[in-house]
């Protein structure tokens, strides 16, 4: 593994620490506490190349490849996970699109993403169906013209108020089918102008086609504040058969190479926030004094911060091993994948926490990032799967 940075890497992160030295870390509290939805980030993103990372050349002209993903991810984080993880969730919904979608599908439905600052979502969980995806009840019938009904809920789906294009899985047949779909609906693109800020509001989406789209009020979270997750309903929405992807039999398939994908990113959103915790950690330390000494030269102290440092050096390690196993199709990236997912989200829970705890208690309230880093890194540990099914992947794998 090569840990030399390419140019092309090396102007990656100096963009995207630029984007967040200027719009994200000066404002991130006052950003947290107002709730607006960080549509002007998200558009300053998409101007500068940073999102829509897994759209090909053939569509979006140029070719970002998962390791320089993952690093642009990272520093993203670094300013706020929420934001990263609403930027990470289109390329979530498309991923399985440029993977496996035709070259007709890939322009219907990937090119709109380079023309507007556009979001996606990607509509796999379901209230009965979270880390059992066999559970999920959503699913399309065939009717005698050849297209589909889908009919089904989901919850806990990121970009879901904001989004132009859901990708859904759902089952094929009825709820207890053992074949599962991926489909993709494309509805009226949302930019700040046509919704800046959804605040309380539901949504209701009539289709054209036929059939409308429920979207639920946002959930009030513990943690990342400026990503918006809501539940998503649809109610007898009419799919043709150029919108599913692939085989209609091979969602499941299609659901690992998406978390395979998604799992590394994850972890980067992992690392930034525990990178960010370790900064502002090591900020307070050295200009807070506690008897006679600086809080970093008390040799207590100082040995939390060595430990906090091991694991954000181990968590990126474990991360970029994941992404070259991934750009390189290795048998065992999944193996990987699960690893640094679970690496990097120990190391953000850690790191965050102690910090707080060397804050003492000023790090309890508000007024300091910590606090903030501390609810959100506690979903790092259980979007795209919880850490006891990662080391149920791993444990499969290696024995």
């Amino acid at each position: 593994m090569d840990f030399s940075l390419s140019d092309n890497q090396l102007m990656y992160v100096d963009t995207v620490r630029k984007l967040v030295k200027n719009e994200i870390t000066p404002h991130i509290l006052e950003m947290e506490k107002s709730h607006k939805f960080p549509w002007s980030v998200i558009g300053k993103a998409w101007e500068m190349g940073i999102i829509n990372l897994c759209i090909p050349e053939s569509i979006k002209g140029f070719e970002v490849d998962v390791i320089s993903s993952a690093m642009i991810i990272e520093e993203i984080s670094y300013g706020d996970t929420g934001i990263s993880t609403s930027a990470m969730c289109n390329d979530l919904a498309n991923i399985v699109i440029a993977q496996h979608g035709t070259q007709e599908q890939k322009e219907r439905f990937l090119r709109p993403f380079t023309e507007r600052p556009i979001l996606a979502s990607f509509c796999l969980t379901e209230p009965a169906a979270g880390s059992d995806n066999s559970m999920m009840t959503s699913f399309i019938g065939k009717r005698d013209d050849g297209s589909y009904i889908l009919n089904g809920s989901k919850c806990f789906i990121t970009n879901a108020s904001y989004a132009s294009q859901y990708t859904v899985l759902c089952k094929v047949g009825k709820p207890t089918s053992n074949f599962m779909a991926c489909v993709v609906i494309p509805v009226d693109k949302v930019t700040a102008a046509e919704i800046p800020d959804i605040g309380n509001d539901t949504r209701h989406i009539e289709l054209p086609t036929g059939g409308k789209i429920i979207i639920g009020k946002p959930e009030d979270k513990l943690g990342q504040r400026l990503s918006n997750t809501a539940s998503v309903t649809f109610e007898d929405v009419v799919i043709a058969p150029d919108q599913i992807i692939g085989d209609r039999r091979f969602g499941f398939k299609y659901i690992v190479d998406v978390l395979d994908y998604a799992r590394p990113m994850v972890a980067a959103i992992g690392v930034g926030l525990a990178k960010r915790a370790l900064a502002v950690t090591l900020d307070y330390t050295r200009e807070r004094k506690q008897f006679g000494s600086r809080i970093c030269d008390l040799p207590v102290a100082r040995e939390t911060i060595t430990a906090m440092w091991k694991r954000v050096e181990l968590a990126e390690l474990a991360l970029f091993k994941a992404a070259c196993k991934i750009q390189e199709k290795a048998e065992d990236a999944g193996l990987y994948a699960s690893l640094a997912k679970n690496t990097a989200a120990e190391a953000a829970i850690f790191c965050s926490t102690e910090g707080l705890h060397l804050h003492g208690g000023y790090g309890f309230t508000t007024e300091y990032e910590i606090s903030k880093l501390a609810r959100d890194a506690h979903i790092v540990d259980i979007y795209e799967g919880v850490r006891e099914v990662q080391n149920m992947i791993i444990g499969r794998e290696i024995v």
